[in-house]
């Protein structure tokens, strides 16, 4: 990473008093100044508790994004109707670099994070320029970023039946989809354009439909704009392998050789963010990567979309 992208990323926003007062009033500088450096971390504001956090994001002023409206592959519990738990996988379970939902098509704009408690040791949030990891896979990778920019992706998750709070990717289909019953399931399914199968144990085997890999950004950039890192490296458990959860949009395996230049990339431009208490962090998801480090002890993140 350059000096001057460690400069720029993420942008550090000090201060004290009420940041649902600071936001609302700054809207449109803070907003330019996301634009610019892709994550903002808020720190040292009075934001004491998950109300006070609630209350940012209304200062904030702009549109939800609701846990039970996404097909977020995560267990997260609510603690108001805007905000929720991060993923609510065991502590020694790694989250790997992804933009949230990505693996979807539908999919917020923007993320809050606020750290309620900070980890004793760990659970840092990694966070990487997806547009930075592009230029580099572009330049050095040339054949992966045809493959991906002409054909997309699809991905394959299996669901279980409940929730599997064990697992990061453990949200039942009941949850995920919205639903009470398998024909609800496959109405859902089918409006969203997925291939699915029903297993015995009660879960579900779905594939999305082809989605694009790289998103225009704007000004002649693009970002690596999916989820293929966290699904090669993350999506593993007792129903989902690895290997199996991402192909081209032609139905192509990725590779392990296709996928270790753009791993290598993007954990070399990663910046490890260390939550403090009270810290509140925006980020623009389709233009930044994050993920979550391993920690020991108590760690409380809460995170709310917009749409």
């Amino acid at each position: 990473m350059t000096d001057k992208q460690t400069s720029e990323f993420p942008g550090i926003i000090p201060g004290g008093g009420d940041l649902a007062a600071f936001l609302n009033a700054n809207k449109s500088a803070v907003d330019a100044a996301l634009a610019e450096a892709g994550t903002l971390l808020f720190r040292g504001f009075d934001v004491p508790d998950p109300l006070a956090f609630d209350a940012a994001i209304e200062g904030y002023g702009e549109t939800g994004f609701t846990y039970e409206d996404s097909l977020s592959n995560a267990v997260r519990t609510n603690v108001t109707p805007r905000v929720f738990t991060a993923n609510e996988a065991p502590p020694k379970t790694e989250i790997f670099l992804h933009h949230e939902m990505a693996q979807t098509p539908l999919y917020p704009a923007k993320l809050f994070f606020y750290c309620e408690i900070a980890a004793e040791k760990g659970g840092a949030t990694p966070l990487c320029r997806s547009d930075w990891v592009l230029d580099r896979i572009r330049a050095e990778h040339r054949d992966f970023y045809d493959a991906v920019q002409a054909e997309g992706v699809r991905y394959t998750n299996v669901m279980p039946g409940s929730d599997d709070a064990g697992s990061g990717q453990g949200r039942s289909w009941r949850s995920t989809l919205s639903v009470t019953d398998r024909e609800g399931a496959e109405r859902r399914l089918s409006e969203l354009g997925y291939q699915w199968e029903w297993r015995e144990d009660d879960s579900l085997r779905a594939t999305t439909p082809v989605l694009a890999a790289i998103r225009d950004v704007g000004e002649g950039r693009e970002s690596f704009f999916n989820q293929l890192i966290a699904a090669f490296r993350g999506w593993a458990d007792s129903r989902n392998d690895p290997n199996r959860s991402i192909t081209l949009g032609n139905g192509e395996p990725i590779t392990t050789e296709q996928m270790a230049g753009p791993i290598a990339i993007a954990d070399e431009l990663t910046y490890d963010l260390a939550w403090q208490t009270g810290d509140v962090a925006l980020v623009d998801n389709f233009i930044v990567m994050h993920g979550r480090r391993p920690f020991e002890g108590k760690r409380r993140v809460l995170a709310s979309l917009i749409a």
